[in-house]
């Protein structure tokens, strides 16, 4: 067993996120909490605009326990909602700017979403558009963060069998002092600040605050609960870990729908009084652009935003030194490229992390002053007052050295999946392990170094992939009898996806090559479509019919397409 450490913040002071929210403005008051574009918000004055939020929520009805979606990119208006939000008592259901309208609509069906706030004009995107016709009759308002684009779909989304109105952020907000609008609806009730604060003071340690949906090998996303109490001990010890700390600024290029860019994000420089700089998109020369502008200290991010940065031919063009902190993982890390952090920009902290959704994101860390070997070649050891083992298939940790599957216990797993007990019972036991589904080694010291996944989960870029959801949807096309998705190397990504496919009789081969990539572009998100396809006559199976992934992972010459 990884032996903890001592938790250095087991006694929080805040027993719920509205607590953190509030303790923030007192603590840090008028110093720089968040900044995008031309938003600069104190800590205070991000406070007063969460409060405004929980008002406007409380005015349109949302009760405790009620699931709200955010479907929006890192913005401004993302972290105020989710706060305010999270201050109504509400459970937040954040959703991938990446998802096509059916994986939306599955996950606020599954989570039966009342309210959603979304985005119009990201990167051309018109994400109300994309529900239209989608099965979503729990879902009663849509509300627009941002409206960046022409409007192809006006005050209202027709759903199936349902029409969900549509409205502006102003609206929204005004519904806080019971405006009607030209729509005919009393957006909402008035609401007092009072009443709202009143609402803060009721949520409690013990109540979910999100419900983060991941897929497993079943191919349908399930949705991971977290208490509001387990996120902030987890990322207290998370940032105390990583040495976060007040006047930092923090630019967060993870996106808030993971729980890196939510909760190792914005929580935590709530915690430490560090500033919230969202990046929306990463693009190397805006972000080049913005650490001399906004004097950026801490940039968390996947190896190749890093190798992006190194070998960029401007780099030098740029003042990097206001640089300190570094956390990276989510693939593969070359040693060479955390020496090449350390000498070449002006790092004085890189750690490598490992965690997954159903532990609130967080598992292992490496520590500050490990060597460049350790922090590349393994995650770490377990953060303070976690157990983590690797056992073999009945249970028994394995000698330090073996191999086996990881399983985690303590404060962070999660309490289950959402309206799954079946689901929930198979992946956490009796006695409390989380059993992850990834195979690791462990050294003599504790550090774990992930060597397999059981699920065949692949990390593209640091996006986790699910071959059976993705394979599940290839087999929706007319072409394909079978279909079997492996992770192969690649150079920029880490990992990719390889799909090996079974024709249906009288499907042309070529054809169905050439069409494939374009297809599935349609029907998931871009980071799921294979990189590579190619055609079988037949999947190689075993004895009882199951299909012999190593033997397609030692295919990877396959052509790209």
């Amino acid at each position: 067993m990884s032996e903890p450490d001592e938790d250095p913040r087991g006694d929080l002071q805040w027993g719920s996120v509205p607590g953190l929210v509030a303790d923030a403005a007192r603590r840090f008051g008028e110093a720089e909490a968040l900044v995008d574009g031309e938003t600069r918000l104190s800590f205070a004055g991000l406070a007063a605009a969460a409060l405004e939020v929980t008002r406007a929520a409380l005015g349109a009805g949302i009760e405790p326990g009620d699931r709200v979606a955010i479907w929006a990119p890192n913005l401004a208006e993302w972290v105020v909602c989710a706060l305010g939000v999270l201050g109504s008592g509400a459970v937040l259901v954040p959703l991938n700017t990446r998802f096509k309208g059916p994986e939306a609509a599955y996950v606020l069906g599954k989570a039966r979403v009342k309210a959603l706030f979304t985005v119009r004009g990201f990167l051309g995107i018109d994400y109300p558009a994309m529900l239209v016709g989608e099965e979503l009759p729990d879902l009663e308002r849509i509300v627009l963060l941002r409206d960046e684009a022409g409007s192809q779909v006006s005050g209202e989304v027709e759903t199936a069998g349902e029409v969900v109105p549509v409205y502006s952020w102003k609206e929204f907000l005004a519904g806080a002092e019971g405006v009607v609008e030209a729509l005919g609806d009393v957006v909402g009730r008035a609401v007092s600040e009072a009443e709202a604060r009143a609402r803060w003071e009721t949520v409690a340690p013990g109540d979910l605050s999100d419900i983060i949906f991941t897929s497993g090998t079943t191919g349908q996303p399930k949705g991971a609960m977290t208490t509001q109490g387990q996120t902030l001990r987890t990322f207290a010890v998370w940032a105390s870990v990583v040495g976060l700390r007040e006047g930092d600024r923090y630019l967060i290029v993870n996106p808030f729908f993971h729980t890196f860019g939510y909760k190792a994000g914005i929580l935590a420089c709530l915690m430490t009084g560090a500033t919230i700089v969202p990046e929306a998109v990463f693009d190397v020369d805006r972000v080049l652009d913005r650490i001399p502008q906004e004097r950026i200290t801490m940039l968390p991010g996947p190896p190749t935003l890093y190798q992006a940065i190194l070998d960029h031919p401007g780099r030098a063009d740029h003042d990097l030194s206001t640089l300190r902190l570094a956390v990276t993982g989510a693939a593969v890390v070359p040693v060479e490229l955390i020496r090449r952090m350390r000498s070449e920009l002006t790092f004085e902290t890189v750690l490598t992390a490992y965690g997954l959704t159903e532990s609130t994101g967080t598992v292992t860390m490496c520590r500050q002053g490990d060597d460049p070997e350790t922090i590349a070649t393994t995650s770490g050891r377990a953060i303070p007052g976690l157990e983590v083992e690797v056992v073999d298939p009945a249970g028994g940790e394995v000698p330090r050295g073996g191999a086996g599957e990881i399983v985690v216990r303590g404060y962070t797993v999660v309490p289950g999946y959402f309206e799954d007990p079946e689901a929930t019972a198979a992946a956490i036991d009796p006695q409390g392990w989380l059993h992850t589904g990834d195979i690791g080694v462990m050294d003599d010291a504790g550090n774990l170094r992930i060597t397999d996944r059981l699920k065949d989960m692949i990390i593209r870029g640091g996006e986790n992939v699910y071959p059976a959801e993705v394979e599940g949807a290839l087999l929706a096309h007319p072409g394909i009898s079978q279909v079997a998705v492996v992770g192969v190397p690649d150079d920029r990504m880490g990992e990719v996806g390889c799909a090996y496919v079974v024709p249906r009789p009288g499907v042309d081969p070529a054809g169905l090559l050439a069409e494939l990539p374009g297809w599935a572009r349609t029907r998931m998100a871009n980071f799921k479509v294979p990189a590579t396809f190619e055609v079988l006559e037949a999947l190689p199976l075993n004895a009882s019919g199951k299909v012999l992934k190593t033997e397609l992972r030692a295919r990877s010459g396959a052509p790209r397409t």
